[in-house]
């Protein structure tokens, strides 16, 4: 399994925090720039790593009425993202429109679109918190299912899904369609709020192309070490790799 697979999630506060990471992990070829740096920096960070010919996740999860949510899309698309967010329940309205919005910004820019992907539920969110505070009767696998679904059907490029539901989602949406699993962890990393989570070579063998890794590597107390071990780990399991 190729580590560029594993997208680093840059979940920092601000650009020279950022930076320290880029820098001591050049290795690293896919980085998840998402709210929090954002907000803190806007589209600079985004021009620097393009500048060191970097893969960028823009994970905004864009949630608003059709028009502005295909309006933040076509802006985002201008950036040259390769991999950007709208969350499912925005609405098939709403996912229509931000598909159409980030071909349009992408020619604007003149650039490549990004890959569209619709959150099926954040992976901090559990069952009972789905019933209870959600007011969601579905079991959460069938709900994270029909959230895929409805992206499928509104022509997205793919989803972002627990590890623990991918397999699932990856029968009934076939191999043309892209799941990226954010709340992986290794077994020696703390899970922290991540509630739905398993191992990076177990998420891969589970059916996903994109593993999002944030601070098992960035919190570590020395990151490069931490990429490392994840990196050897993969390479070392011969059924991930023959994935």
């Amino acid at each position: 399994m190729s580590t560029e697979k594993i997208i680093v999630a840059l979940d920092v506060p601000d650009l020279e925090s950022a930076m320290a990471l880029v820098d001591k992990l050049p290795q690293v070829t896919f980085w998840k720039v998402g709210l929090e740096l954002f907000t803190s920096t806007g589209p600079q960070i985004l021009a620097i790593l393009k500048s060191r010919q970097k893969r960028i996740f823009l994970d905004l999860k864009f949630h608003d009425i059709p028009n502005t949510v295909a309006g933040a899309c076509r802006a985002a698309a201008g950036y040259g993202v390769d991999l950007l967010t709208v969350h499912a329940t925005n609405g098939k309205d709403a996912l229509k429109a931000a598909t159409e919005a980030v071909q349009v910004g992408a020619e604007k820019a003149g650039t490549q679109p990004p890959k569209l992907i619709a959150i099926t539920l954040l992976t901090s969110i559990y069952a009972r918190q789905l019933v209870f505070d959600l007011k969601i009767t579905l079991e959460l696998p069938e709900f994270a299912l029909q959230m895929a679904l409805l992206a499928q059907e509104s022509g997205l490029d793919g989803a972002v899904c627990s590890p623990q539901e991918v397999t699932q989602l990856r029968e009934t949406c076939g191999n043309d369609f892209l799941f990226v699993c954010p709340g992986v962890r290794p077994i020696w990393a703390d899970k922290g709020d991540q509630k739905r989570s398993l191992t990076p070579s177990q998420a891969i063998k589970a059916g996903a192309d994109y593993l999002v890794i944030g601070r098992p590597i960035t919190a570590a107390s020395d990151p490069e070490l931490a990429w490392q071990k994840i990196s050897d780990e993969l390479h070392s399991d011969k059924s991930v790799n023959q994935v």
